[in-house]
């Protein structure tokens, strides 16, 4: 950063001229196209129409060596798009052809526009279907340092983008990692002879009470003081509450067979299946070990559709228990708890890392790309 502040002090002691983004590019719209005609005519070319995604790939192409657009309507208008080589644009993406590479490098054209997202979106209207004028996009303001400067900056950026791209990549596969390494040995610790020793068959319907809540989701009151689960792992809140005890969740219907351990006092929702009192011979972690992992397999070809997919309660009574020794039972909850802790930890560690590398992007992104206006 130090060596591009004295490069910008140098090039541009006075400040940096704007200029409208008319004046340093050509604004034009792509070609109708949808979804039925590239499914006609499929090909190799990517469709840049509304949105940063491609809408298909297409047999023809109407663009070539002009990556840089902008979404014209729709939910994605604003969005800056980049795409190399040729694709076939869309009537919902406007492309911004540089008129002179002498005086705005397309790559620093393409940053600028990303961090100006905010002032184009200021440019377009919301009132029915989100659109995005040429003539106000042609207004607007666009910094021209000079092109080593644009150059250098376009070059730091990219490479931001790349490095932040490896990290999530790199976090991505070490948490996939932990899954599988948690899934091998919890399969392992609660099917298989080995992992479980001597234990006895039950039923789910044996070893504690299962019902119901009695509310619908509406009874929710944003200030109450109680957990009430619409799911097993949805809570809204509540004034009262029915349970205050050590409770296994588990949704009915909606996430259908999510599970939640939960100790307290709580209220929950009337297809929503609370498990308590119970048997002593079981230990309720293990049980909802056993359940999360289990109960989603079991209830494959068991589920009821009719207006939605929910479990009924016979089929929920009927999943099968191995019942292992309670010392067995607590040395498998050691075990799966702490690699739960492990693969949760890197799960919420990801997106904070990712979090914070993006906000030094940014803090970095907004320092290269702010410049004081000439004569300012």
């Amino acid at each position: 950063m130090a060596a591009i502040d004295k490069l910008i002090r140098e090039c541009c002691p006075d400040g940096v001229k704007h200029l409208p983004l008319g004046e340093l590019c050509r604004i034009r719209t792509g070609q109708s196209i949808s979804r039925a005609a590239i499914a006609m005519e499929p090909g190799e070319y990517p469709v840049i129409n509304s949105g940063v995604d491609p809408l298909g790939s297409y047999a023809r192409y109407n663009t070539e060596d002009d990556p840089l657009g902008i979404t014209s309507r729709g939910a994605g208008v604003g969005s800056v798009t980049w795409c190399e080589g040729k694709f076939f644009r869309g009537n919902l993406n406007y492309s911004a052809s540089v008129r002179d590479r002498r005086v705005m490098d397309a790559r620093f054209l393409y940053h600028f526009l990303l961090y100006g997202k905010a002032q184009i979106d200021a440019l377009s209207t919301f009132s029915g279907i989100p659109a995005l004028n040429v003539s106000n996009l042609v207004a607007l303001e666009v910094p021209v340092p000079p092109m080593e400067v644009q150059r250098a900056i376009a070059e730091i950026l990219d490479e931001f983008t790349k490095l932040e791209a490896e990290l999530e990549a790199e976090l991505e596969a070490e948490l996939e990692a932990r899954r599988k390494q948690y899934a091998y040995y919890r399969d392992q610790l609660l099917k298989s002879s080995e992992g479980l020793g001597e234990s006895s068959q039950v039923v789910l319907g044996d070893i504690c009470t299962i019902e119901t809540g009695k509310l619908d989701a509406n009874a929710a009151v944003k200030s109450g003081a109680f957990e009430f689960f619409t799911t097993a792992k949805e809570t809204s809140h509540i004034d009262v509450w029915r349970w205050d005890e050590e409770a296994l969740l588990i949704a009915g219907n909606a996430n259908v067979g999510d599970v939640k351990h939960y100790v307290g006092k709580f209220e929950a929702y009337q297809r929503t299946y609370v498990l308590t009192r119970f048997d002593r011979r079981v230990c309720v972690r293990y049980l909802f070990h056993l359940v999360s992992n289990g109960l989603q397999e079991y209830l494959s070809g068991r589920s009821n559709s009719a207006a939605m997919t929910y479990i009924l309660l016979g089929t929920l009574k009927a999943f099968p228990v191995p019942v292992p020794t309670l010392a067995d039972q607590e040395r498998i909850v050691a075990i799966l708890d702490e690699f739960d802790a492990l693969v949760n930890d890197i799960s919420v560690g990801l997106p904070a890392e990712l979090a914070a590398r993006r906000k030094q992007y940014e803090y970095y992104r907004d320092k290269l790309l702010t410049f004081t206006p000439l004569g300012a």
